[in-house]
């Protein structure tokens, strides 16, 4: 499965330019999916609901199940380790190009959503798996293509050229 990153820091705008982006690269025929690295604990499961219940009754997986979607929710005890990009990619049905939102210590290539605004220092300059930067305005030294963060078309392009060269896996990874 080809997969391609979005990074940057918290309010650079990432989730925005991955909802943008997902429409844009399905019009050109793809099948997308996503996956998002959470760095604080989060939930989308409520107290009161039945799988809830299950979860807080001790059960390590609970899986939800409707006409229209099904979520498997697996629970992470004290005692285990979270899972790596890696370990997590056999859990999705294949593709043609995942769009991963975080994960910036793995070394897949990625797009930085990077904005003056926020006062965080441009991560591309130091990390060799950021190919290209979005933002909303000038980026001085970038050392990587630099686009417009609100041309979605246009990075999408460039997402889909990386991956028709072979370029969107992990180091070592399949594609």
């Amino acid at each position: 499965m080809k997969m391609f990153g979005l990074t940057g820091w918290s309010g650079s705008g990432k989730t925005t330019l991955i909802v943008r982006l997902i429409p844009a690269l399905i019009r050109r025929g793809l099948t997308v999916s996503t996956m998002k690295h959470a760095h604080k604990g989060f939930d989308i499961d409520h107290p009161g609901k039945d799988s809830h219940n299950h979860r807080e009754a001790g059960a390590t997986e609970v899986l939800v199940s409707s006409p229209r979607r099904w979520a498997l929710m697996h629970e992470i005890r004290d005692d285990e380790p979270e899972l790596s990009l890696t370990e997590l990619l056999p859990k999705l049905s294949p593709v043609d190009l995942l769009l991963i939102e975080g994960f910036k210590r793995e070394p897949h290539e990625k797009i930085e959503v990077w904005r003056a605004s926020v006062g965080k220092s441009l991560i591309a300059r130091d990390d060799p798996s950021i190919v290209a930067v979005a933002s909303d305005g000038p980026v001085p030294d970038a050392g990587v293509p630099v686009f417009d963060l609100n041309d979605e078309e246009a990075i999408a392009s460039f997402i889909i050229e990386r991956c028709a060269l072979d370029r969107c896996g992990a180091k070592g990874q399949a594609v």
